[in-house]
Order: C-alpha cells, then structure tokens, then sequence
C-alpha cells in the first residue's frame, strides 16, 4: 500500500539537540527538545506534544513518522555497544586490527590506530574457504562451528558476526555457519555477505562487526520507541531514514543498523538538494553545523555526491584512514568542524582548538546552567552577543551570559592573558578558520573550487557563522531556508522511499559475460525494489552504477548504466563511457589495459513529483530597524550597535543591511557587514555580498 502523507512527521537524534518538524497539509510546525542520552525516544515524544498542540492536532491523525538518528553512531564512538563475537575464516582473525597497514600520518612516531571494536580473545576462526571465483576450496568445519556455538553461550555475549573470505562472491557458508550457530544461540546473528556484499575483507568485516555491535542497542530502542508512540495513541507507520538518504522500514533498521550511521547528517543532505532544485542552482555546498559537529555536502545537478563507505571515529580528526571504515552506500559528508557544544580548550603551545569533546546536552555549555562548567563555542556565541540569552530555542532555555565569560575567562582568556570577548572571538575565528581551511580541501580534492558554489546553511548553529565563513571561502551567496534550525527533520519529509542494493564481482570487459551481469543486476534489483515496496506502490525509478577500474589498479570509479539487459553487443558502449569517466577524473583515459568490473549498484526510489520552482530576487527594499543590541564586529574588532530584525516581520523582497541579526524560534541568522539579507518569495533568506 502506499503510505498517507497529509500529516508527516520527521524527528532527529541529535548529539545536543532532538528536532522535530511536522508538516499539516504544507503547513510546517517544528521545536527543538534537548536530548534526552537515558531515553532517547523522550525527546521525541516531548518534542511532538509541542507541535501537534502548536498544530491543533491529535497524534492520532498524523500519516507517518520518519526518524533519523545518531545513536548508532554515538554507540561506535563511544565503544556501548553488545560484547560481540567475530566468527571468521582460519588465517583472518586479524584483520580488523591489522588494517590495510597504512600510515595515514607518516611521520608521527606515536601514531595511534583505533582499536578494533572486537577483542582478539572474541575472534573465533574455522576453516571451510571460498575462492576468488566464488567456488568452495575448502568445506566449511561444521563440527567447530558447533564448539564455538557453546563457548559463545557460554559467555556474556550480546551478538555474532560473522565473516568469511570472498563471501560477497559466494554467501553459503556464512548462511551455514548462521544456520549452525542459530541452533545454540538465541542472539542477533549478522552475516557481511547481506551487510556489505563488497570486496575488501577489511572494511566488509569491520562494517559486518559494527552492525552486530549495535544490533541490540538499536533493536531495543526501535521497539521502545513504537511502544511509547502507540501509548501516546499514534497508529502511523514509522519509518527510518538510513545513510543513503531513503526511507527503510523499522524491521529492515533493526536488522541493518549500520545502515543508520550517517541518518541524521544525511536529512540535511536532502534538505539542502530540495532547496537547491527549488531555486534552479546546480552548484551547491550544504553547511550543517549543529550542537556536536559541522558537516558539509557537495551537490551537482541537485544530487548530493555519493560514496560506498566512510569512516567514524577517527582517531586523527580530518584525517581519512584513521578513523573505522563503513562499508555501505552514503551521502558522502565531510566533518568541517566543531559543533555549538563543542568545548574549547588552549593546548601545550598556547593554541585556541575546540572540540572534539562536546558538551552535549547533559551537561551543556556553560551558559546553560544545567552544570557544564567548561566553554563551548555556543558560549563564545553568546559573549559575542550573536545570541539572544532571553530567546534562546524559542524561549524554553534561558542563557547566562555571566557564567559563559567566566567559563571562556577561566579555560581560555586567563591562560592567554585575554579579556573574556577577545577570547571569545579568539574561540568562534579558530573555528571558523579551521571549517573554512577543510572545505576548501574537500572541494579542492574533488576538483572543484568552492568558491563558484552557492552555499545553503542549516542545523541550529550554521546560520550564525555561514556569513563569516562565506567571507573566508569567497562564496558570494549563501541561503538560510525557512526552517533552518531544523533542518535534517524538515530533510526527512522530502525523503523518498529508497534503497541502493550493493554486491561485488569481478569480470573482465573483454570476455564480457552478458548472462553472468544480467543475473546479478536482476538479484540487485528485486533486492532494492523489495525494500521500497515497503513503503510505497507508486512508480520506481532505478539507478545503475557499474564502479570499473584498469587491471592491476587498487580502486574503481563510478559508470553509470543503461537500466535494462546487457547484449554482447553492448561492450563497446560500455568500453567508452568507462573511459569517458576516467577522463574526467584523470584528464585522459589509457589505451591498452584489460578493463574490469569490481562493483555493482542498483539504487531504487519511488518517483516524487517536482516542486515549486523558485527564482533569486536582489532589490535595494531596505528596511530601517528599531531594536539594536551590541555585537562583536569582525571588520573592526569591536562590538557595534547591530539591528535585531525579527524574521517574521520581514516582508518578500525587502534588503536587511549588514551587519544585523535576524532571529527567529530555532536559530538567528548573523549578517555580518560585507554582506545583506534578502527575503525570497518562498522566505528564505537570501545572504548577499554588497555590490552584487
């Protein structure tokens, strides 16, 4: 059936903040709730008795729930998950601590890898191998297998991976040794060959353990959090936005969790394309910058940019190879920055960082009064006067601008010999510096320059300090949508119902196997479709992806494919638009060389009709402001009487002239002086540097 979409809901687990967005018929309600770390789902179900009262609705009229969250990967981080056992093939019990062996910084003489989320002494080898080919080399020991069966039971063990050698080619003897394994245990068993079906055994094995590891956590809360929503008298069907950015049903999320890595961030992701598409801009970098973290997204022709894996955790902030590698379809987002809970600390030579430590919500920042004593950038904000201490997510927490300068004067100022507000600035301009410095490398490594983008900032904290870090970057416009503050939840109601089915084999171009890639694109297809239809009857759209390399390369590159069966004749076609790829990666593509297939994908949605479209108005409408208050000046280094502007009040096509502040219940927006604010017709704010 297709699921009712009148009334929808969209909630996000934030490290802060829980947002909540429901939307009545076009009608957009939304809070903000603080993060409840004992009970998640509290939050939530706080958080949907302000806007339903707001809306003048029962919860029982509402058609269906979408929630993101990032507990899951709160779990990895913070190493809660199960105690986990790693069942895997004789002569691979170490992989997942020995890594690829690369050194992802040189010449640190200390250099610490993360630990593996599972301890030798739980790693439990068999033998029984599986071929390159897919063909069995070696039977599976099933007597082992049943001796490992008991000394698992035997102990406190919370969940099984396993994980065996060129599985994703051949999966029978994980779904043996599952079968096997089932008989003695009665815990949550995870196999990588339906978890990541992908080559590498390295980051298939650590994405198989870190599903198994959070499997419990995630099953438990999920059934907590439909109890206590049934409870409150909703019957609408819950479904959870996974990393790829598609809706999956509840069941699929308790059996795949890992696939909820990334949920939250990748709403925003969404958030940003609709907007993007709205106003016809095919360059686009999304900023969300929330309580823990600041991310951005890279989105070309209203798509964000993809990839099959990234990492969590790493042990060297911004730097890929040290963190856990996750191997599964993602909205490709990199970490720019610390969040508005991100403590800030001066480190052994006398250098303002912050983060990554976060303050969270329990305690919070200093300036919350609920017993954070250490300063967060959300503090250094408030001394800087970009923050209303008496309107502060929408009224419901009251700031202390007194306890935030002496948490800023007693970590950072004292130490610097500075005073509280240049200590503050010294905190927001380190940060700002540093998100700036990151954004240009990610854009620089895609060969793009980010300059020539428009940027759209959302999440609680990005409106403050978009206008400053466009400053940095060169960016000329920057757009603060309607809803900003709650900017992943709004994202999760423009999700559509989707799923990219992965599987890795390797086939050489030129003996080009047309029955062998029909088979397997057939198998990935009907598995994709299958999660969708879950959601929705209506019209499917399909994508395919073929990731190819030359012979002998480590690593592949994206084609895409027609979507229909393959021919003998179809090689040549294939051959060309391999290499017209390599060309835009590479400048030329190479003659000679056998080319291969590594990796399929088969990216299923169901089809959404095409919004609103928008166009960008500048006029000189100026507006002459009656509230002013002090706020710091980057230009001048001073605090100046800056116009406070409510957002509401503004009317379409009417210019605020920078520097101001623009607030609304969620967030404020900072115009700082280089730039103005311009009201679109759809209300979204418009930041544009002066002169254009």
């Amino acid at each position: 059936m297709t699921i009712g979409n009148d009334i929808r809901l969209g909630a996000d687990i934030g490290g802060t903040f829980t947002d909540i967005a429901l939307d009545v018929r076009g009608a957009l309600y939304s809070t903000k709730v603080l993060t409840n770390y004992s009970a998640p789902e509290q939050a939530i179900l706080d958080g949907i008795d302000v806007v339903i009262r707001d809306a003048g609705i029962e919860i029982s009229q509402i058609d269906l729930i979408i929630h993101g969250t990032t507990l899951a990967t709160n779990a990895l981080i913070e190493r809660r998950g199960a105690r986990t056992a790693l069942v895997t093939t004789e002569g691979f019990r170490d992989v997942i601590e020995m890594r690829t062996e690369n050194r992802f910084e040189q010449y640190d003489l200390d250099l610490v890898l993360p630990k593996p989320l599972i301890p030798r002494e739980d790693r439990f080898p068999v033998k029984g191998r599986i071929s390159a080919q897919g063909t069995e080399l070696q039977p599976l020991d099933e007597q082992t297998l049943e001796e490992i069966a008991k000394r698992i039971a035997s102990e406190d063990f919370g969940a099984v991976a396993i994980g065996f050698i060129h599985s994703y080619m051949n999966p029978e003897h994980e779904r043996r040794a599952r079968d096997i394994l089932a008989r003695t245990l009665d815990l949550p068993i995870s196999i990588s060959s339906e978890v990541s079906p992908q080559m590498r055994e390295f980051e298939r094995f650590n994405t198989v353990c870190a599903n198994a590891y959070v499997r419990p956590q995630m099953a438990d809360y999920l059934n907590r959090l439909q109890v206590r929503l049934k409870e409150m008298g909703s019957n609408c069907p819950v479904f959870m936005i996974h990393s790829g950015g598609g809706l999956v049903s509840v069941e699929t999320a308790a059996e795949f969790p890992v696939r909820l890595v990334e949920s939250g961030p990748a709403g925003g992701a969404i958030f940003a394309a609709d907007v993007a598409r709205r106003f016809d801009l095919d360059r686009v970098v999304s900023y969300d910058m929330g309580g823990t973290t600041a991310k951005i997204c890279l989105i070309e022709d209203f798509q964000p940019q993809t990839a099959r894996s990234f990492e969590v955790a790493r042990t060297y902030r911004f730097c890929k190879g040290s963190g856990m590698p996750i191997s599964i379809p993602v909205i490709e987002m990199i970490e720019i920055g610390a969040g508005g809970g991100s403590i800030a600390w001066v480190d052994a030579m006398g250098r303002i960082q912050a983060g990554p430590e976060s303050a969270a919500s329990e305690p919070g920042p200093a300036c919350y009064q609920r017993g954070g004593e250490r300063p967060a950038i959300t503090d250094a904000d408030l001394v800087l006067g970009k923050l209303d201490p008496d309107n502060f997510a929408g009224g419901k927490l009251r700031l202390s601008t007194e306890k935030a300068s002496a948490a800023i004067a007693r970590y950072v100022g004292d130490r610097l010999k500075l005073e509280p507000l240049s200590a503050a600035f010294g905190i927001v301009e380190v940060v700002d510096e540093n998100m700036a410095n990151a954004a240009r490398v990610h854009a620089v490594e895609n060969g793009k320059n980010i300059s020539e983008n428009t940027m759209i900032a959302f999440g609680g904290a990005a409106p403050l300090h978009a206008a400053r870090l466009c400053e940095k970057l060169g960016v000329d416009r920057c757009l603060i949508p309607q809803g900003a503050g709650v900017g992943s939840a709004i994202g999760f109601l423009k999700a559509p119902f989707g799923y990219e089915a992965v599987g890795s084999q390797i086939m050489s171009l030129s003996v080009f196997n047309t029955s062998r890639l029909n088979t397997l694109l057939d198998d990935l297809k009907q598995t994709a479709e299958g999660f969708v239809r879950a959601g929705t009857a209506g019209e499917i759209s399909r994508e395919i992806v073929a990731f190819m390399r030359y012979r002998g390369q480590g690593w592949e590159i994206p084609v895409s494919l027609p979507d229909r069966h393959f021919e003998a004749s179809d090689r040549a076609m294939i051959e060309e638009n391999f290499k017209a790829r390599y060309a835009q990666f590479f400048g030329r593509a190479v003659e000679g060389p056998e080319i291969e297939f590594v990796t399929f994908s088969v990216k299923a949605q169901d089809v959404r009709p095409g919004g609103e479209r928008h166009a960008l108005i500048a006029t000189d409408d100026a507006i002459e402001p009656t509230v002013k208050r002090a706020v710091f000046d980057p230009a001048t280094g001073a605090a100046l009487e800056t116009a406070i502007v409510e957002r509401s009040t503004i009317k379409v096509g009417q210019r605020v002239i920078g520097p101001a502040v623009i607030v609304e219940r969620e967030t404020s927006t900072i115009v700082t002086s280089p730039f103005d604010a311009i009201v679109q017709t759809d209300g979204t704010i418009l930041l544009i540097r002066k002169g254009l």
